[in-house]
């Protein structure tokens, strides 16, 4: 039987309930014009241009169409994002004659240079707002903090005023209305067409349009982590919290498209049954580290709409295999980036979902973009290792390494406590704007603390110095992206710890050399510092903690330019689309 969507709209006759919207920059105020002497030349320069492509010789037709519908979702999110980060992009793009300058702007969504601090370029615009478009721009922290309202940290809303000035939230399926239903409809083409082969994921997407128009998304969300072994998927909606440096709330439209490699996949399925062990083995006391759930299958929840704006014809309850509770690791290759993942740095590993209940009660997903990690390392992490290391220990980095640290990285995020030990509510709560720095870095340092553990008990094959090595030269790259993103202070945070304590030191001629017995220790230690944070929901001691490590040194700042001067790319920049992929003809 064939699932149908039928979706209708209603017609919203009260005025105020419609979303207003908002530039951080009235369209009259815009002079798209350079800041001067700002190198947007040679900041777009440093970046390298990269064909975005897979191996789609073994998909089948079906695939290969569903290929296409999903990439043009995609570009809808990118159009939802820009809206989110900056607003109309005609205001910005539609005077500029100079194509390097509006490549620029597009790289960035906006005026701001996402790898420089986010310093502003074009002229006018002034500093980046920390609320994004989340917010009203003249918001202060001391009226949010005072507004009473059950959705005022709900993360698939944007926070207006109304008439009267008062702040209300309104759903993003209202803000982004027409483009929802647009995205909806290219979905939904994308289920129709793949049901015949792959009903599950059909289910998915249908359950996605539903997520899309109710702006809930937990269903969908669920039914995600039960796509164990289907050929093309698709990431796509309102995900991280970066974008939102005022609370740390509200979430940015983005997606992924991409192919699964089934061969890698396989070999990684042996990890996720280690996960509760590795949990019980962190360096904390027991309540910070809580048992993972690994028990018996749960069903998919029914679809069913309780919002006026779509029905569904729902999918069947529960799945042909069920759903596991626990964790799952998945290679892909990503054929199509869009929105929040492809501004600036591009990311090159996703751990989902972010909701906390439902990782406590179904787990995550940790999928490794393997095309783009390779990528990132043949063309910045091996030729920065080769000018920043040693001789000898810049032999010790290798892509097995960097895969792996990466891969464990995503894991980690799973690891720890989601709520506070002592009351304060989730973790996310508790810390507001310093939870994602603070979870990336714990990331990162659990990340590799589980690599040693498996390294030591046989679990996983390689040398230890070869993955603190590679380590410390992903690092390298990873602060190219200044202290104001929140990867780029967690790597400043790990970085200055360990030249703190003795684990990374600078010789006479700018090398740097690896003591990996006393990194050893300091990630430990590290380790369990960010863990207790978390637990405890700290939010001063991340505070002191941000304020003292998450800076980059004179000494660094001429390494990083150094790194510059040499021509290594500071990211990528993506060719991509159907016709890249030889998918242009429509059928």
């Amino acid at each position: 039987m064939k699932y149908r969507i039928l979706v209708f709209i209603l017609f919203f006759g009260i005025l105020s309930a419609k979303a207003q919207k908002s530039n951080p920059v009235k369209a009259n105020r815009i002079n798209t014009e350079a800041v001067k002497d700002y190198p947007v030349a040679k900041s777009l320069a440093s970046y390298k241009s990269l064909p975005l492509k897979a191996d789609i010789s073994t998909l089948t037709d079906v695939q290969k169409q569903t290929l296409r519908h999903m990439i043009d979702a995609a570009k809808v999110a990118d159009e939802i994002f820009w809206l989110q980060a900056w607003g109309d992009k005609k205001i910005l793009l539609d005077n500029v004659k100079n194509d390097t300058f509006a490549k620029f702007i597009m790289l960035n969504y906006g005026p701001w240079d996402r790898l420089n601090d986010n310093t502003p370029f074009v002229q006018g615009v002034g500093e980046k707002p920390k609320g994004a478009n989340f917010y009203p721009k003249d918001i202060t922290a001391e009226e949010f903090e005072k507004w009473n309202n059950p959705d005022k940290n709900n993360p698939y809303t944007i926070v207006q005023r109304n008439y009267g000035g008062n702040l209300v939230a309104v759903p993003y399926h209202t803000v982004y209305e027409e483009k929802i239903r647009e995205m909806v409809k290219h979905l939904s083409q994308a289920a129709n067409t793949i049901r015949a082969e792959d009903d599950r994921l059909a289910n998915f997407l249908i359950e996605r349009c539903n997520a899309l128009m109710q702006s809930n998304y937990n269903n969908s969300d669920i039914h995600w982590l039960g796509l164990l072994n289907n050929r093309l998927d698709i990431i796509i909606g309102p995900i991280e919290n970066y974008e939102d440096e005022f609370q740390g709330s509200r979430t940015a439209f983005e997606s992924y498209v991409m192919i699964r490699d089934m061969a890698w996949t396989q070999k990684l399925e042996k990890y996720v049954s280690l996960l509760p062990s590795l949990q019980q083995s962190l360096p904390v006391d027991a309540p910070y580290k809580p048992a993972l759930a690994m028990n018996s299958p749960q069903p998919l929840p029914s679809s069913g709409s309780n919002d006026a704006l779509l029905v569904v014809e729902a999918p069947p309850p529960g799945a042909p295999d069920g759903l596991k509770p626990g964790s799952s690791l998945a290679v892909f290759d990503v054929v199509y980036y869009a929105g929040h993942n492809n501004a600036g740095s591009k990311t090159i590993a996703v751990n989902l979902p972010n909701d906390e209940t439902l990782q406590q009660e179904y787990g995550t997903r940790r999928s490794q973009l393997k095309n783009v990690m390779q990528a990132k390392f043949d063309n910045m992490v091996k030729p920065i290792a080769n000018l920043m290391l040693s001789e000898q220990q810049a032999a010790n980095v290798n892509f097995d390494a960097f895969f792996n640290n990466v891969m464990f990285h995503e894991v980690a995020h799973g690891l720890g406590v989601k709520n506070t030990v002592n009351g304060k509510g989730t973790v996310r709560e508790a810390l507001g704007a310093g939870f994602s720095p603070i979870e990336e870095c714990k990331a990162d340092v659990l990340g590799l603390y589980m690599v040693t553990k498996l390294l030591e008990s046989g679990e996983l094959m390689g040398n230890v110095d070869d993955f603190y090595i590679t380590f410390v030269a992903g690092t390298f790259r990873s602060v190219r992206f200044g202290a104001a993103s929140a990867h780029g202070k967690a790597n400043m945070i790990i970085f200055n710890t360990l030249v703190s304590k003795g684990a990374i030191s600078r010789n006479k001629v700018g090398k740097y050399l690896v003591n990996v017995p006393q990194m050893k220790k300091v990630i430990s230690n590290l380790a369990a510092e960010l863990l207790t944070l978390q637990g405890d929901g700290n939010k001063e001691g991340v505070s002191n903690m941000l304020h003292t490590y998450a800076v980059i040194s004179e000494t660094l700042k001429l390494d990083l330019a150094g790194i510059e001067k040499a021509g290594v790319p500071i990211d990528l920049i993506f060719e991509q689309g159907t016709d890249l992929l030889g998918l242009d003809i429509r059928k």
